[in-house]
């Protein structure tokens, strides 16, 4: 049997960029046009930015709806991007698509997800599944497991929610956020909003509330998952909290607020 060396899965290219292959089937739309439908797509991550993006052989794109950008932006992506509009189902979407400089990825176009950028294809799915916000990164974990910790949520004094039948959901680099139970929750000390997010790990957090008392607390700062991805299926309609903002006690003992990519935007 020949044998062949070993090819490191995760590769550096010159400039600094990192990126590996990715052997799920990836689709991107916009509207009802198919823009790209790839098994061969590689997920790339720059310097600057803390999440992956996918890349895709030209093979598997339909070039014929991309034209160099009219306007492309200055810097934005590592080494010297070149740019393309994306005309597709009656419009045309600016600098929807890039490729990168660097040789090992020659041939391959990145695109923009609509929902986070004004730009680029609406939806993309991941074999059967439709992700959200950007590509869900390999290297990181994300676990909801049923606890009977003693779990108890303050607002300026106020307990808010108590339970011993939590969810507590370890997702890496963020502190473990408690999913309590509807029962468990003051519900009543809140206003539910119209505010929504999407999770690529977790879904839509389609149900938001914000606290009605006199506290100098931000908004929007519970949240719940009425129809989670699978891999979180036990978090589905429980309450959680912001840690940056409420004080949380677990087993009797009193929570550091952390500080997250997320406080920034809890500012009162």
């Amino acid at each position: 049997m020949t044998s062949h060396p070993a090819v490191p899965l995760m590769r550096t290219t010159p400039e600094g960029l990192l990126w590996e292959p990715s052997e799920r089937w990836v689709r991107g739309r916009r509207g009802d046009v198919t823009v790209v439908d790839s098994r061969h797509p590689v997920l790339v991550w720059e310097p600057h930015l803390p999440v992956p993006q996918y890349a895709f052989p030209r093979a598997d794109v339909r070039t014929d709806l991309l034209h160099p950008a009219q306007n492309p932006p200055r810097g934005g992506h590592t080494g010297p991007t070149v740019f393309y509009d994306l005309e597709a189902d009656g419009e045309t979407r600016p600098n929807a698509a890039w490729t990168f400089p660097a040789d090992d990825l020659a041939g391959h176009v990145a695109f923009a997800w609509f929902p986070r950028t004004g730009t680029g294809l609406d939806h993309w799915y991941e074999e059967e599944e439709e992700i959200f916000v950007h590509p869900r990164d390999p290297h990181k974990r994300v676990d909801a497991l049923p606890s009977s910790r003693h779990v108890r949520v303050e607002i300026d004094g106020t307990v808010v929610a108590e339970t011993r039948d939590p969810v507590l959901l370890f997702e890496t680099s963020l502190p473990t956020r408690y999913y309590i139970p509807r029962r468990d929750v003051r519900l009543d000390l809140f206003e539910a909003t119209d505010h929504s997010t999407r999770c690529p790990y977790k879904g839509t957090a389609g149900q938001y509330w914000s606290w009605r008392g006199g506290a100098a607390v931000p908004p929007n700062l519970v949240w719940s998952y009425p129809d989670p991805l699978p891999a979180v299926a036990a978090i589905k309609g429980r309450p959680a909290f912001f840690n940056e903002v409420v004080d949380i006690t677990v087993d009797g003992e009193l929570l550091q607020r952390p500080v997250t990519p997320f406080s920034a935007g809890l500012r009162v």
